[in-house]
């Protein structure tokens, strides 16, 4: 059995609202990669690929939920995912307050301007005080 490795897709650098876009795109490489390749060992290997977050570590973390019992290979990669493009999406957004600044390093404050600024993460407030 052949396994695909995937390729990471560089962005340009500068194009501020295509963060959706660009996720979507991601999605249907992966979906497409994921429904060529059979089930098994070599399936698992795959999704350790795509994903950059360390799956064995994201499962332990959905296992401490209580209501989560047994956890798929399937459902912790797509949680690895969600994670990994909502960190992407929170940091590009906050770097656009550490540029405004004239700053490249991110620092809280761009973080706490962000979730206050964009109505998505409204759910963060007051979660890093």
């Amino acid at each position: 059995m052949a396994a695909t490795v995937a390729t990471p897709v560089s962005p340009p650098e500068h194009e501020p609202d295509r963060c959706g876009s660009e996720e979507e795109s991601r999605g249907a490489e992966a979906e497409e990669e994921s429904s060529q390749q059979q089930g098994g060992p070599a399936a698992a290997v795959t999704h350790s690929r795509l994903s950059k977050l360390p799956l064995a570590r994201i499962k332990a973390l959905m296992k401490t939920d209580p209501d989560v019992s047994l956890a798929s290979q399937e459902s912790v990669f797509i949680i690895a995912k969600a994670t990994e493009l909502f960190v992407e999406m929170i940091a590009k957004d906050a770097m656009v307050y550490a540029q405004q600044g004239k700053r490249k390093t991110l620092q809280r404050k761009d973080l706490d301007n962000a979730i206050e600024a964009i109505d998505e993460f409204a759910f963060l407030e007051g979660t890093l005080d």
